[in-house]
């Protein structure tokens, strides 16, 4: 009973808040995405995005100003958030707090009026599956106060997953958790949706906490979707500069760099061939894991320290072309690096190497040989 969703021109324009000047918002433009049945679909971005209101309009809580939103084959985009079938879980968890975790989990069902009227019996043993579906069954009797922040959040998926939802919708989940227990929900959240194979959509603006869980990720900017693919694909191929940097931790490192001659220069280093390239000045971007430590190697920067982190070693240095104040290079704890020297050089790994237009950042191609 599970489905697809499909979202068609989907925009969202609010009122100015100042009624003198009038600019409107338009916190999604023209969204146009299908989200497979079965999957979790991550919707990324920074603060403003617009991933929320896409979230409140597919749980009807939010009308768009135009386009259309389908489950399956029906229009819900007219359906009160009741009649859509969903299953809402938002940051603060808004829990009942003088009812217990059986009786908080139960409160959906009671209110099923009609043909989905349901017996106590088929009410209490729904709870019980759902209550163990996420760990929290030793807990029936507890009120929200005797409870952890992380259990509270079960709590509130159990109560979402009770109604057994078409679709299941997670709003900042997890951001209200400390470091440890984001890191198990968000794997416990990967489970749930596996073992009950409910279509979910999870909005974030933790690049690592979507890539690691999510089959697809969306990532926003002002309202339009930069990208949509799984995320290892969206992290190795960036279609614009904004997405190479918001993906990947530490972030991409960015330089100002000419193509010439179809070979890319950063400074007057000549880095890498960049064949069927016009001669422009481009943004390069360069993941931490793309640099080779090489005595050879035409890239050179400033030594400023070594943060050894185990397996890999974080090299950070600078040079005047750098966007950024350090560049960070993550190498194999295996090199050995002299610490005294001044300057360290790099040759670069072509596929790690990205180039993007200095007119609208978007990606510029080239043949990696």
């Amino acid at each position: 009973m599970h489905m697809k969703i499909v979202l068609e021109n989907l925009t969202k324009i609010f009122p100015s808040r100042n009624k003198k000047s009038g600019e409107e918002v338009v916190a999604v433009n023209n969204f146009n995405f299908t989200i497979p049945d079965g999957k979790l679909i991550g919707l990324l971005g920074p603060s403003g995005c617009g991933k929320s209101t896409t979230l409140y309009m597919i749980s009807g809580l939010q009308k768009p100003s135009s386009g259309k939103i389908f489950f399956g084959e029906d229009d819900v985009t007219e359906l009160s958030t009741e009649s859509r079938g969903i299953g809402l879980v938002f940051q603060n968890y808004a829990l009942y707090p003088h009812m217990t975790v059986l009786q908080n989990i139960l409160f959906p069902l009671q209110n099923l009026r009609g043909k989905d009227k349901m017996s106590k019996e088929a009410m209490l043993e729904r709870a019980h599956e759902a209550a163990k579906l996420v760990q929290i069954d030793e807990l029936m009797d507890r009120k929200p106060s005797e409870l952890s922040g992380g259990q509270q959040q079960r709590v509130a998926i159990a109560r979402a997953l009770v109604k057994m939802p078409r679709v299941l919708l997670l709003d900042e989940p997890l951001s209200n958790l400390d470091a440890r227990l984001r890191l198990q929900t968000r794997e416990e959240i990967r489970r749930i949706q596996k073992e009950t194979g409910i279509t979910t959509v999870f909005v974030t603006h933790d690049q690592e906490e979507a890539m690691s869980i999510s089959d697809m990720i969306v990532v926003m900017k002002l309202g339009v979707v930069q990208q949509i693919g799984k995320p290892q694909e969206v992290y190795d191929n960036p279609e614009n500069l904004f997405v190479a940097k918001f993906l990947g931790t530490p972030p991409i490192n960015v330089f100002n760099g000419v193509v010439r001659g179809e070979k890319l220069y950063i400074g007057d280093a000549d880095v890498l061939s960049v064949p069927g390239i016009n001669d422009q000045e481009v943004y390069v971007g360069i993941r931490p894991e793309g640099f080779i430590l090489d005595p050879d190697g035409a890239l050179a920067c400033k030594l400023s320290n070594v943060e050894v982190m185990g397996r890999d070693v974080s090299v950070v240095s600078t040079h005047e072309a750098s966007a950024n104040p350090i560049i960070r290079s993550i190498i194999d704890a295996d090199n050995v690096i002299n610490t005294a020297a001044e300057t360290v050089r790099f040759s670069l790994k072509p596929h790690k190497v990205f180039l993007f237009s200095k007119a609208d950042e978007n990606r510029i191609r080239f043949e990696v040989k």
